[in-house]
Formats: C-alpha cells, structure tokens, sequence
C-alpha cells in the first residue's frame, strides 16, 4: 500500500498595512503590527518548508496571491476563498489531495520544523492533532482524514476562549486526539512581549 501524502496547510494573510495584525495594531501602531507580521510570515514559510510534507499557502484576500515574491516565490498557492475563518479553513482542507493534513497559522513565533514533524507522527496514530495556545485557541490542526474528511471548523467561536473546545465537539465521538506543547500566537501586547525575546 502506498503511503499517502502529507499535506501542510499555511493560512497567511497578506501583509498590508491595517489589514494584519489589527489588534496588536492599536497598541503598538499599524505600521509596527505589520512589520512584525511580515517578520513571523517569512519565518514560518522558511522554517517549515520540508521534502517529507507538501507545503501549500492558502492566501487571503485572494487577489494577493500574485506577487509570488510576497511569498517566498513559492508556486504551491492557493486562495482562501470566502467565508469566515473557520469556512476558509475548511475549504482549504477540503480540497487537498487524500492523505494527512496540518493546519497552521502566521504569527507564532516559536513555531518549529520539528512541530510539524510531531503532528504528522501523530496522526500516523491517532485521528487528530492539535497545538493549544494559552487564550483558548488552537496553533495549529491536523486532521488524518481516514475514513472521511471531517468538518471541524463550522460554528466554532473564533478569537474566544471556547475556539478549541467548540472545534473539538465537531469530532466523532470515539476520534483518538493528541496535543502538542502550549505555544502564543500573537494578538495583544502582552503576547507580543512574551515573544519577543524568541523573534526571529
């Protein structure tokens, strides 16, 4: 039997001015907000670029998918689409070829290779991933979609404290889950000092 392939997920935004980071924006200045962002976006596509997993940025707004430079030139691109952040999420695992897939976000600083490698080693095992962060929230999702492609990401109250617990409820109820390490993802200035001895 062939093994199927990995297939790991970054949801990026592109990085304009006002657009990323908003609410770390208030604090520390737009201006600021964005180019931390645009630091934590290179890092994360350079960091988990690997020959063991196809990587794929999934970019919004989708008219920003072109420049490539924007995006390390890297040719495996898709858009977003519309919808919430749970909807676009979706849709980006739905449409990945079968096999295991992992999902991760733009701006958590001490993200590592070696996270994604534990993910995927997980789901050799288990039916589903995640990495916690400390609000309540996930960093990231992993998914080995066997039998079926479950959606997890419907009705799930985002930017709250129930984002991963709402998330959860979605599995079946006998799914075998496991969890990496807490790491912050950044969105207030607290996050962001208590990152910023680690950023890159």
């Amino acid at each position: 039997i062939l093994a199927l392939k990995k297939h790991l997920i970054i949801m990026a935004k592109a990085p304009i001015i006002g657009q990323v980071k908003t609410r770390l924006g208030k604090e520390i200045g737009q201006f600021s907000a964005c180019q931390f962002y645009k630091k934590t976006l290179k890092n994360t596509i350079f960091r988990l670029k690997s020959k063991k997993w196809e990587t794929v940025i999934a970019i919004t707004p989708d008219k920003y998918i072109s420049p490539k430079k924007m995006w390390q030139n890297n040719n495996n691109l898709i858009p977003q689409g519309l919808g919430n952040l749970g909807e676009r999420m979706q849709n980006a695992m739905e449409i990945m070829p079968p096999g295991p897939v992992v999902i991760v976000g733009t701006d958590i600083p001490k993200i590592e290779l070696s996270h994604i490698e534990k993910a995927f080693s997980v789901l050799g095992y288990y039916d589903a991933v995640f990495g916690p962060s400390f609000d309540g929230g996930f960093w990231l999702a992993g998914l080995k979609r066997r039998p079926k492609n479950t959606q997890i990401f419907k009705k799930v109250r985002w930017s709250s404290t129930q984002a991963l617990s709402d998330t959860l409820a979605h599995l079946p109820k006998k799914a075998s889950i496991l969890y990496l390490e807490k790491l912050i993802d950044v969105d207030t200035i607290d996050d962001y000092r208590n990152t910023a001895p680690h950023q890159p």
